[in-house]
């Protein structure tokens, strides 16, 4: 029997020069060589370091299976690395995604974020990975329902034999801390009816039911509900399989030629559009944004991510495809900043900003209490 491979992406902000824009060069070459100590130790097949905006993303493939303490360890001590650069440079925000003072054996509820997945590594594996700056996990659903959901957007639901048979969907109440798993395509309508709260509700992971194993995986953890006040947004990723019974390469990346409304951008408090841009574009430059959303692919090759490099080439420099880059994408871009500008235009009120539960800063607690011996009930 093939032994199994675990692809984990776990994605960080740790410090950005000049506000919420990039990390400094310097701290993703720290991450990067942290990184490639575990290849060296055997803890790692392969990696690669890259980022959105000001978040740094790290991409791992090993045999050591989902939650490896080593694997964590790993990463915790990539962050924590760049963290240390951060400070001695004075960047805005160092540390900002770092919740607790030492590893305790999971990266989860330390701070950073992480969608892993466990796979048979097929003949050919081709994978993409969603990297999302200044919004929420839930900003996933609308794009992978209509991935997994739609025959409108993939046409595979209908033509492939293996992808007619539908989908196991894990949905996460991120507010809640449940979950479900429901069934596509008899249970359809009542996923969306979930799904449509992007408030509360997030896909966790798709599961093939023609065999095929897991075709996407989110990052759903709410960094400010595990520290129990805003810290920064979740800015979730998103690992994806492609092809043979899985969506395609361009199925999945079609739903994001619409433009689409997302929570977060300046301050985590507004709504703005999907902005899908190359990983060097991701810089924020409007209002703190739009909200970023990137797309790297790999071939996976016996474990090692194969990208536009020869095999021989060194883990941690291989040269992905930037789905995202290129004049195709333009009028895309085009539409997010008018749709980010005719939001913007509300100021201070709704729809602009979010709700008041899901507001990370506001004033209103101390305004109201402030005007409470001022109140009158009406008649």
């Amino acid at each position: 029997m093939t032994e199994k491979i675990t692809v984990s992406v776990i994605k960080a902000d740790v410090g950005s020069v000049v506000g919420h824009s990039r990390p400094h060069p310097s701290m993703m070459e720290a991450a990067k060589e942290i990184l490639a100590e575990g290849i060296k130790t055997g803890c790692l097949e392969d990696f690669y370091v890259t980022r959105v905006g000001d978040d740094i993303n790290l991409l791992m493939s090993h045999y050591n299976g989902e939650g490896n303490c080593d694997v964590h360890e790993l990463a915790w001590n990539a962050f924590m690395a760049a963290t240390e650069i951060a400070k001695k440079m004075k960047l805005y925000a160092a540390g900002q995604d770092i919740l607790c003072d030492a590893f305790s054996g999971n990266i989860k509820g330390a701070g950073p974020g992480a969608a892993e997945m466990t796979f048979e590594e097929r003949g050919s594996e081709p994978m993409l990975f969603f990297m999302a700056d200044k919004t929420e996990p839930s900003a996933y659903s609308l794009p992978l329902s209509r991935v997994f959901l739609d025959p409108f957007t993939t046409t595979g639901l209908v033509i492939d034999p293996r992808a007619t048979k539908g989908f196991d969907m894990e949905i996460h109440d991120v507010v809640d801390s449940k979950k479900v798993t429901m069934s596509s395509p008899e249970e359809t309508y009542s996923m969306l009816t979930l799904l449509g709260d992007t408030t509360r509700y997030a896909i966790k992971k798709v599961e093939s039911r023609a065999g095929a194993g897991t075709a996407a995986v989110v990052s759903t953890d709410k960094l400010n509900l595990t520290a129990g006040k805003y810290v920064g947004k979740d800015d979730p990723v998103c690992i994806c399989r492609c092809q043979n019974g899985l969506p395609a390469v361009g199925e999945y990346l079609q739903p994001y030629m619409n433009t689409m409304l997302v929570a977060g951008w300046m301050r985590g408090s507004h709504y703005g559009a999907f902005y899908p841009c190359a990983v060097e574009d991701s810089d924020p430059t409007y209002f703190d944004g739009p909200p970023r959303i990137c797309c790297i692919g790999f071939q996976l090759n016996n474990g090692r991510f194969q990208g536009l490099e020869a095999y021989e080439a060194p883990a941690g420099d291989r040269k992905p495809i930037d789905f995202f880059a290129g004049e195709v994408w333009n009028e895309v871009r085009t539409n997010a900043v008018k749709a980010s500008m005719m939001m913007r235009g509300h100021g201070p009120f709704m729809p602009a900003i979010l709700g008041p539960d899901e507001m990370e800063y506001t004033s209103r607690p101390a305004v109201l209490d402030a005007l409470k011996e001022r109140c009158m009930r009406l008649d």
